[in-house]
């Protein structure tokens, strides 16, 4: 979301997701990722809400979900950031589904600092957790502040991820019985539009779109039959 500041002549990076989109017709599929929620310009989200080859899927470089602790890690969004864009992508797509990133334990974050996050998580209903214990870089601001036990950042760590895999096991249940269409990444595994990954039950081409009956729950994927 950066693209095109440092440019001479100055561009957005929804300018050039357009541009390809454009140039580019046999493209049937782009996807975007670690997007900052506050950097999404009037052209993406226009291309967003007009596009079908732009993907119902998001990722979203979130970290965290309390101003403070985002204020501390210099991020250029805050939680209302987050609960806006998140919305206003809803309702431009309804069938969108969102990534997240998310920094567990980063110093100083207290125990409701934390809790502040699993709410955002809930409340934007995220569906595809990115989950890591913060870790210590040398030379940054953050590594001289007070820090917060490891094992307790592998808790929260940890919590996160449950909290994650509980709501994608409701989405994916929900979404057994319909048909979507997968781009075939090997002879049996692809993902919908909106990124569920689909293990077929059966081999076909890769880099081919097909559309398939979603089945089963297996495994964090959802099992596919060609229809």
């Amino acid at each position: 979301t950066s693209y095109g500041f440092d440019l001479e002549a100055q561009s957005t990076f929804g300018f050039l997701v357009k541009t390809i989109l454009q140039k580019v017709p046999g493209l049937k599929r782009l996807r975007l990722s670690s997007l900052d929620p506050a950097e999404i310009d009037d052209t993406l989200w226009q291309v967003l809400a007009t596009n079908e080859r732009l993907m119902p899927h998001l990722h979203l470089s979130v970290q965290a979900g309390h101003d403070l602790i985002l204020k501390r890690m210099r991020r250029r969004h805050n939680r209302g950031d987050v609960l806006s864009c998140v919305r206003r992508a809803r309702r431009l797509r309804p069938n969108i589904t969102f990534g997240a990133d998310l920094i567990a334990g980063f110093p100083t974050e207290t125990q409701s600092m934390f809790e502040s996050t699993q709410d955002l998580i809930e409340e934007c209903n995220f569906e595809f957790l990115h989950v890591f214990p913060y870790s210590i870089r040398k030379g940054t601001p953050a590594a001289r502040m007070p820090m917060v036990p490891v094992e307790l950042r592998s808790e929260r760590a940890k919590n996160l991820r449950s909290l994650g895999q509980k709501i994608q096991s409701s989405f994916f249940s929900q979404s057994l019985g319909n048909k979507a269409a997968i781009l075939l990444e090997t002879p049996n595994f692809g993902r919908t539009e909106n990124n569920i990954p689909v293990k077929l039950l059966t081999l076909d081409k890769p880099n081919s779109i097909k559309t398939v009956a979603l089945t089963h729950v297996r495994n964090k994927a959802i099992l596919g039959r060609i229809v």
